[in-house]
Parts: structure tokens; C-alpha cells; sequence
């Protein structure tokens, strides 16, 4: 599970420096980072010349590294310094002095009559937009069309963000240390950066513990999902209820699929008495219950084995007081939609009725509605909102993130565009219910149920519409379910370090 570990800048210079307090010199360290620069590139291309771009920190240290290993290996290499080599400090420095060829300035001639770039300019931590000749040699890179590796992320992405600062190349590839960076995978760095590669470089597993480090990319491994007990019953599976709206019916219907398909035993949709029928015609395995506002539904959740709820597909009016009722039940709420734009003109309204049981999945302009322009990167929106309203926040988009209240955080980075049609976000929340009912905590339930949501997405692929994602979950779980004979794996609600941990004394 710490292999999903996200690292932010911060993270990873602590991360340097523990390694060297166990006893890992700092030249050993980046002689291990240029060689697996230098390993990428000959494992990727065939030998050509190559330009080796080096700035004046420890991301131009593992240049030198690399173009020495690569010379060596009888590839034509041509480095380029950005600053002289007398400022060179450190570490850095001392890989300056075992390369033995010519040091050239670093310009967009650089790149002339070469076939390959090794981008080791900034690392992760760059602190301001490139500028001068740094920007113009990376835009050459792109104008000339020249494939490019580079060195730990992108010159011009931050490694926290994701954002690019002024410009980045697009590179085919990119060598990082020990653990990504949120910027690996938020948008648009996670674009330029291309294929990851995770090198060891021999920074002990055990720095994670002092750095316990409380983002991660999202996948298996990360959460486990439930199971049916051998002698189980659907009533040990849950029972969740859709609050379905009046005219959009097709948004609760396309939730109600989900959150079967996501493993609930039994699924109510509470729908407005004049279209009852429309729901029950849907499929004959849910049940119909008529509503007619929130009362209603208080009536219906007084049932207590009706343990999750969803308002907001579809909702439309009187869907406020509908989301009030649900979170007046304690029990886990997903809240979609309109259950989060009819809160608009009173956001503290929907904030002091929820928990951390709760989940909220706004899209941008959701977002936006709720809790104003917040600025920064989606991880940083997202954990600002779940801090706000102390509950768990589903920010969707390309690079979905989830935020806990207490700061965990998750991104995920499978889900291919032909997800971006009318109902795929019903299903989403459709599918978090599901996992909500079975008895999964919410950060969990929804992390677990965006990465179904994305690789159900990613196999159907082109012209999948929004019908499909539920049909495709069977055979997605079954390989996710472990043999009936293996143990049973930690999961998030038991010693997972995503699972709620007593504070240390």
C-alpha cells in the first residue's frame, strides 16, 4: 500500500535527507538516480546523438550522471549547462567533476542534430515560471518534435500541483525516486510528464514512517472491497435507498443500476408518487417506494436496515429539504447534483448536517456553486471543501481527487474521456451508495468506486455510454475478488493506513 504513497516536494527532500541519516551517502544516491535515467534511455531507444540538458541543482547532478553512464555505453552525447559549472555545489558538483567531456552553454543550438533529449533541467520543487533561455530551449523541444526523457518530473511542472510554470516539454517518459509526486498525476502536469517510471535508488521503505505521508494515487491495494459473508444474506449486504427525481428519471435509474452492480442487497428508490411507475418499469429487481417530499422519505428511512442514501440525481425541486432529511438519519449520505446547487445561497446550512460519513461529488461548476472560487491544484480544492464541510469531497474531472476531512487524500488517474457522457457521473454516485451499504467508511467507498468507475470506462472505451458502466463491473470485480481460499487482505476500515489511526502519545 505505501508503493501508492504521493510525496509532495517537502516529503521527498525529507525523504533525501533520512535516507543519508541511515547511512545512504548523497553521491550514492544520485549516482543510483543517473543510472536509472541512463537505463530508461537505452531501454526506450536505440543509440543516437543525445542532448543531456543539466540545471545548476541536483536534477542537473543526475544529468551528468546519466550522460557519463550513456557515454560510456557508446551513445554520442552533448551536455549543456544552464549556469557555469564553477557554481555547481554539493553533490551536484562532485558529478560535474567525473564527467569528462565538454560542458557546452545551454541554448536552443543545444538540441541542434540531435535525436533525443534528456530534460534534467528542475525537478519538482521549481519555484517560478521558466523564463530566458531555460524556456526557450524547452519550447524548442516541442517545436522541433524531439522525443525527450526527463528527470524526475518535467522541467516546468510542479511536482505538488501539476501545474506548468510558463512552459514543459511533453515527454515521452519521466524517471522519478522512490515515490511520485501529486503532480505525476494531477492535470496538466500528469500530460507532459508521459510514462512514470519509479526508480529505486535505495531510500529505505521505513523514511515513510517518520513522513506518514497522507495522499495517494488511487487503485487496488488501496482499499479492499466487501464481500459476501458465505452464509450471508441480502440484508447483510444493505439496503440502500435512491431518492429519485420526478422528470429526470433516467439520472436516479442509472444510480440505482450502479449501486446494485457495486454489490448493495437490496436497493429502494423513493420516487414522486406520478412517476412510480416509470421507475418500476425500469428493472424488476428494485423496489419502488412513492414519495412525495421529504416527509415521505423520513417515513421510509425510519426502516433502520435502509442504511445508505442518495439524493440529488435528478433531483430537482424540493431536493434540499430531501438531502436534509437523508442526513438527518446519521446514517452514510451521498450527495449529487442538485442536492449540492440547491445549497448554493446557504452552504452552512448543508455543512452543519453533515459528517465524515457523508460524501459529496460535485463537477467544477458543483464545486463552484458550494464553495466559491477556491484556488490552487484539484488535490488542494478538494481537501479544502472536505475541511469546510467535514465531509468526504468527490472532485470529478479527469483527475478525480478525494479528499477526507482528516487530510487523507487520493487521486485518481484511470479514467479515459469517453467517460464524459450524460449519466456517467449518476453512476459514480450510484456506485458509491453500493459500497456505502455493504459497510465500507466513505473515504474508502469512494476512492474504491472512482477507480471502478475509470476502469470500467477505460475497457469499454469509445462509444461507451453511460448505460454500460454498470454491466461492466461484474467481471471487473470478480478478478478484483480475492480466491475464497486466500486470507483476508487489511482494508480500510482495519489497519489500512488510509483507516482513522489514534493519535500517537
Amino acid at each position: 500500500m505505501m508503493g501508492l504513497a504521493l510525496l509532495s516536494v517537502e516529503q521527498m527532500y525529507r525523504a533525501d535527507r533520512a535516507a543519508m541519516d541511515l547511512g545512504v551517502p548523497g553521491p550514492v544516491l544520485m549516482e543510483a538516480a543517473g543510472w536509472a535515467v541512463a537505463r530508461e534511455v537505452r531501454r526506450r531507444w536505440s543509440r543516437r546523438p543525445t542532448a543531456v540538458l543539466c540545471g545548476p541543482g541536483n536534477n542537473g547532478g543526475d544529468g551528468f550522471v546519466a550522460a557519463r553512464l550513456l557515454e560510456r555505453a557508446g551513445w554520442p552525447v552533448r551536455l549543456s549547462l544552464l549556469g557555469e559549472p564553477a557554481a555547481l555545489r554539493g553533490d551536484a558538483a562532485g558529478a560535474a567533476a567525473r564527467w569528462r567531456g565538454p560542458v557546452g552553454p545551454l541554448t536552443p543550438d543545444s538540441l541542434d542534430g540531435c535525436g533525443l533529449v534528456v530534460d534534467a533541467l528542475f525537478g519538482a520543487g521549481l519555484a517560478r515560471p521558466l523564463d530566458g533561455v531555460s524556456r526557450a530551449v524547452i519550447e524548442a523541444i516541442g517545436i522541433r518534435g524531439l522525443p525527450c526523457l526527463a528527470v524526475d518530473v518535467p522541467s516546468g511542472v510542479h511536482g505538488d500541483s501539476g501545474r506548468v510554470m510558463g512552459a514543459a516539454p511533453r515527454a515521452a517518459a519521466t524517471v522519478t525516486f522512490f515515490r511520485r509526486k501529486p503532480g505525476h498525476l494531477l492535470l496538466p502536469g500528469r500530460d507532459a510528464c508521459g510514462d512514470v517510471v519509479v526508480a529505486d535508488i535505495g531510500i529505505p521503505d521505513s523514511v515513510l514512517e517518520e513522513i506518514a505521508p497522507r495522499t495517494f494515487a488511487n487503485a487496488p491495494g488501496l482499499w479492499t472491497l466487501p464481500a459476501p459473508a458465505p452464509a450471508g444474506h441480502k440484508y447483510g449486504r444493505g439496503h440502500a435507498v435512491v431518492a429519485g427525481g420526478g422528470v429526470m428519471t433516467g439520472a436516479g435509474r442509472l444510480a440505482a443500476r450502479g449501486a446494485r452492480r457495486a454489490g448493495a442487497g437490496l436497493l429502494t428508490v423513493a420516487a414522486p408518487p406520478e412517476a412510480a411507475a416509470l421507475y418500476a418499469q425500469d428493472a424488476p429487481g428494485i423496489i419502488v417506494a412513492p414519495a412525495d417530499g421529504a416527509e415521505a422519505l423520513r417515513r421510509l428511512l425510519a426502516d433502520p436496515r435502509k442504511n445508505a442514501i442518495l439524493v440529488g440525481p435528478g433531483g430537482g425541486g424540493g431536493v434540499a429539504d430531501l438531502a436534509l432529511a437523508a442526513l438527518g438519519t446519521g446514517r452514510p449520505c451521498v450527495l449529487d447534483a442538485d442536492a449540492l446547487t440547491a445549497f448554493r445561497e446557504r452552504p452552512g446550512t448543508l455543512f452543519s448536517a453533515l459528517s465524515a460519513s457523508c460524501v459529496l461529488t460535485p463537477h467544477d461548476g458543483e464545486y463552484a456553486a458550494l464553495f466559491g472560487d477556491v484556488p490552487g491544484s484539484r488535490l488542494e480544492r478538494a481537501r479544502a471543501a472536505a475541511e469546510r464541510s467535514g465531509a468526504v469531497v468527490l472532485l470529478k474531472g479527469a483527475d478525480t481527487t478525494i479528499a477526507a476531512p482528516d487530510g487523507r487524500a487520493a487521486i485518481n488517474a484511470n479514467a479515459p474521456p469517453d467517460l464524459a457522457t450524460a449519466g456517467s457521473g449518476d453512476v459514480l454516485a450510484g456506485l458509491i451508495l453500493g459500497l456505502l451499504a455493504q459497510g465500507m467508511a466513505a473515504f474508502p467507498a469512494a476512492a474504491a468506486a472512482a477507480w471502478l468507475h475509470g476502469e470500467a470506462g477505460r475497457r469499454l472505451g469509445p462509444g461507451l455510454i453511460a448505460e454500460d458502466i454498470p454491466d461492466a463491473l461484474p467481471s471487473l470485480l470478480r478478478e478484483l475478488r480475492p480466491p475464497a481460499s486466500a486470507p483476508p487482505a487489511s482494508d480500510l476500515q482495519g489497519d489500512s493506513v488510509l483507516a482513522e489511526r489514534p493519535a500517537r502519545s
